[in-house]
């Protein structure tokens, strides 16, 4: 599925993700409430809801009923290894048969310009 067929809810689910991953929520820190995150993507806060939902069901938030969803310890590094797998399983297969289509070897790709 091409990232503009994706529904917006996994849009935002990604979004988030690497956020996480990247640091930006690191574990411990609370993830901003739906409807400050809505706002600022101009996104729907059902959406954005389900979005968060996902991570909720997914183990990686964890929910202090009145306060907010803060970002568990192991998160960053569960979804690095899931995205990794993600990636290694849809995503390099087609960019490894376009590189053949292309004839670039691999070796180009690493070798400074």
């Amino acid at each position: 599925m091409s990232q503009q067929t994706r529904p917006v809810y996994l849009k935002l689910r990604d979004q988030i993700a690497a956020a996480i991953i990247e640091g930006e929520y690191a574990e411990g820190a609370m993830l901003p409430s739906v409807r400050a995150f809505a706002a600022a993507q101009g996104a729907n806060p059902l959406t954005v809801a389900k979005a968060y939902q996902q991570f909720q069901s997914d183990g990686l938030v964890e929910v202090q009923r009145g306060v907010g969803m803060y970002v568990v310890k192991g998160a960053a590094e569960a979804l690095r290894a899931s995205e990794r797998a993600l990636f290694l399983r849809e995503e390099w297969p087609q960019i490894r048969e376009r590189m053949r289509r292309l004839g670039i070897p691999a070796r180009e790709l690493l070798d400074p310009v």
